[in-house]
């Protein structure tokens, strides 16, 4: 088995069109055929189901695909080590994000990575949750961040960075005669959130605050980036709801930021990683996660719209 079998029938599966697949290899269909059939005779199973009109993975082909792209990543993440050690970095640490990572402190974090330890090299990959687990089950990452407490078996989740659940107001809307809003007035007005496939541990929080009241609320957007919120937020779309550093970091004109009313809700971001002992590189990274304090809320520069009201949040 060679490796331009393994990439023709990835790019089969993922295109499920032999002449798509080919045209995105750049070969013609005839070798891309070929390559299949050596794989499917190698291996002993068909891959593929083929008709004049539709090409689908067998379930053998379905249970391949599961295991040749961690084949990909292996290799590329022995390229980029190797690249690594060309370049002067004595070690690498391989780090999963999913579901976002609160902006004021990931930039302190590789700060003080690169003050204390600079010849480790950081290696940032963004992932689904679910992919984020299994990566750390097979060592393509060594610890990784998200905003779910969920894990599994083997995987230790520890929550780490808390920032401030905010409601992300249009100016001049009604709601801002509310320094703190209640949240039974919140949800008399549509919101758009986060999308629970993409931002699973970030939707899941919120939804958790949104049934603290016998309400149900008006959803009228999910998306899968805090930019897209606020700029809907701006257009007077919709009210967003997510942590006060996104909408500072956003500076998008014409939102305002008002905390809940009541104790402030908090957004979590755990880190994950295998239940064993950590390499000495790996201990002094959580060392450093650690060490990164809840961020002052930053107040917003002139023109930046963002108002956090008169209390203290933290």
């Amino acid at each position: 088995m060679e490796f331009r079998h393994l990439r023709c029938f990835l790019a089969v599966a993922e295109e499920l069109h032999f002449a798509r697949a080919a045209e995105r290899l750049h070969i013609e269909q005839s070798p891309l055929s070929r390559a299949i059939k050596e794989l499917e005779e190698e291996l002993g199973v068909l891959l593929f189901a083929r008709t004049t009109r539709s090409t689908r993975l067998t379930r053998a082909g379905k249970r391949f695909l599961d295991h040749v792209p961690r084949v990909f990543s292996a290799l590329q993440q022995a390229r980029e080590s190797v690249k690594a050690v060309a370049n002067g970095f004595d070690g690498q640490l391989r780090v999963a994000l999913s579901d976002g990572i609160t902006p004021s402190r990931l930039p302190a974090l590789l700060a003080l990575c690169r003050q204390e330890e600079p010849e480790v090299e950081i290696r940032l990959t963004e992932v689904p949750l679910s992919q984020q687990i299994k990566g750390l089950h097979d060592d393509l990452y060594d610890v990784g961040f998200s905003r779910s407490n969920e894990g599994d078996d083997g995987i230790v989740v520890s929550p780490v960075w808390n920032d401030p659940l905010m409601v992300a107001v249009p100016e001049r809307h009604p709601l801002l005669v509310h320094k703190r809003i209640p949240l039974e007035e919140l949800l008399r007005y549509p919101l758009v959130l986060s999308d629970p496939q993409s931002c699973e541990g970030h939707a899941r929080q919120v939804d958790r605050v949104l049934r603290g009241v016998d309400m149900e609320p008006m959803v009228v957007e999910r998306v899968s980036s805090c930019d897209l919120m606020m700029a809907l937020v701006s257009a007077g779309f919709a009210l967003g709801l997510t942590g006060a550093a996104l909408i500072t970091a956003s500076r998008e004109q014409g939102v305002v930021a008002r905390p809940l009313a009541g104790r402030s809700p908090m957004l979590t971001t755990y880190l994950l990683r295998l239940d064993a002992q950590p390499s000495e590189t790996l201990a002094r990274f959580i060392e450093r996660v650690q060490a990164i304090e809840s961020p002052e809320i930053i107040r917003p520069m002139p023109g930046n719209m963002a108002d956090f009201g008169e209390e203290s949040m933290l």
